[in-house]
């Protein structure tokens, strides 16, 4: 396991190959970084499909609405959802979309993010300035590798569970 200095900011993946773990960016995108730990601790993401999954761009998940794939799981909705919570306000960074960063999905309005996010596979940086990051992998890039591609994926894979280090 990697170390993990702020096991607070930790997010903890796991998939069927592994965990996958997050640190998170509360200093650059204090509202998104509190939102995934709130989401991850009510059970939300546990379960949910990847429904977006782009070789050599991105991973997407986080559709807590229509992707949780034990509970109602709608691949044609998966996108789509949000969470209860209301959206977030962009909190744009000078930090760039490299390999392994965590980005917040969301429609075209910049403030729409909620609760999807996505792992860039490789550096975006034409995305830098017009999506949230919010965190890093740390560990486990090599599982975010393996996601099964597709818009969306025939049989997608999901995320498992998801804890914050500090309760796992």
């Amino acid at each position: 396991m990697a170390e993990i200095k702020d096991p607070e900011n930790t997010i903890l993946i796991e998939l069927k190959d592994g965990t996958v773990a997050i640190e998170l960016l509360p200093d650059v995108a204090p509202g998104h970084a509190t939102r995934m730990k709130e989401l991850a601790r009510s059970g939300a993401y546990d379960n949910v499909a990847f429904h977006r999954v782009i070789d050599g761009f991105m991973a997407q998940t986080g559709d807590v609405q229509n992707a949780n794939m034990e509970k109602d799981y709608n691949p044609r909705a998966a996108g789509t959802g949000a969470s209860d919570l209301p959206n977030l306000k962009a909190e744009f960074s000078k930090i760039p979309h490299d390999r392994g960063t965590l980005g917040a999905a969301r429609s075209a309005n910049p403030d729409s993010a909620n609760s999807q996010f996505f792992i860039n596979f490789k550096d975006n940086h034409f995305l830098n300035g017009q999506y949230t990051v919010y965190g890093r992998v740390i560990q486990g890039m090599d599982l975010v590798d393996n996601i099964t591609k597709g818009e969306p994926p025939a049989n997608p894979d999901r995320m498992i569970s998801v804890k914050v280090a500090a309760d796992a």
